[in-house]
């Protein structure tokens, strides 16, 4: 078991095939000519489909349980433990799970408590990322607003970031927080400093269909890494959900 938790041909796989998408996406990105090509609804089409992907992003935050079905194997779960209080809310009649993490000090950095309430760390950077670049999207897109070229490279350096956290096993709470916001927000970032200088919507709907591909290589690597964590540790207080 261990073998195959450390040991992952899929996940190096996954990581490479995401890394490649993000240099082949920056070389087409600069290598094509200003204004590539002109369709009338180009605008619209791409902030739709943005701000759908951000909708869903923010559904799989506040909704991880649920969401990481997609992903997540179930026969490896020995014990879970019962979702408390503090890791849940009920708003609008609807209950969020915002605390999926066990309460084990080896997770006390994947989780972060206001009061009496616990939070995912990953999962709330990604919904505050998801939430401004959602905010972002209805700006730019209902508008004829000429983004730097430079906000491509902030992006990039923000998409690399929440690709490798998992890897980094960092122990800053808030440090946590903000790479996995980033990481969204740094999608947003290389879309619209993109969609301003070569005004492609195949290449929008390019990164669109990358950052799908990298949310997926985020999750099953955190996956990955919270398995780690259990069998480094060697209690019984399986993961409920990634």
């Amino acid at each position: 078991m261990l073998g195959k938790t450390y040991h992952r041909f899929d996940l190096l796989l996954l990581m490479v095939l995401s890394f490649l998408g993000l240099f082949m996406f920056v070389i087409i990105g600069f290598s094509l000519p200003l204004n590539y090509e002109y369709f009338l609804f180009r605008k619209p089409i791409i902030g739709l489909a943005f701000g759908l992907l951000c909708i869903l992003g923010m559904m799989a935050a506040i909704l991880p349980k649920e969401c990481s079905k997609i992903f997540y194997c179930k026969k490896d779960i020995t014990r879970e433990e019962p979702i408390s209080s503090s890791n849940a809310s009920i708003i609008f009649g609807l209950r969020i799970v915002h605390g999926h993490h066990p309460s084990c000090k080896n997770f006390s950095s994947h989780e972060f408590r206001i009061k009496d309430k616990s939070f995912c760390t990953s999962c709330t950077g990604l919904l505050i990322g998801a939430l401004i670049s959602l905010f972002g999207a209805i700006i730019y897109f209902s508008s004829n607003l000429s983004i730097p070229t430079f906000f491509i490279i902030i992006g990039l350096l923000g998409v690399a970031l929440g690709l490798i956290l998992p890897l980094l096993n960092l122990k800053q709470t808030v440090l946590r927080l903000l790479i996995n916001a980033f990481f969204i927000f740094g999608v947003f970032l290389m879309l619209i400093g993109v969609d301003s200088l070569v005004q492609s919507i195949f290449i929008d709907l390019f990164l669109i269909s990358l950052s799908i591909f990298w949310l997926f290589t985020r999750i099953s690597f955190s996956q990955w890494n919270h398995q780690r964590i259990c069998h480094e540790c060697g209690n019984k207080c399986r993961l409920r959900a990634v």
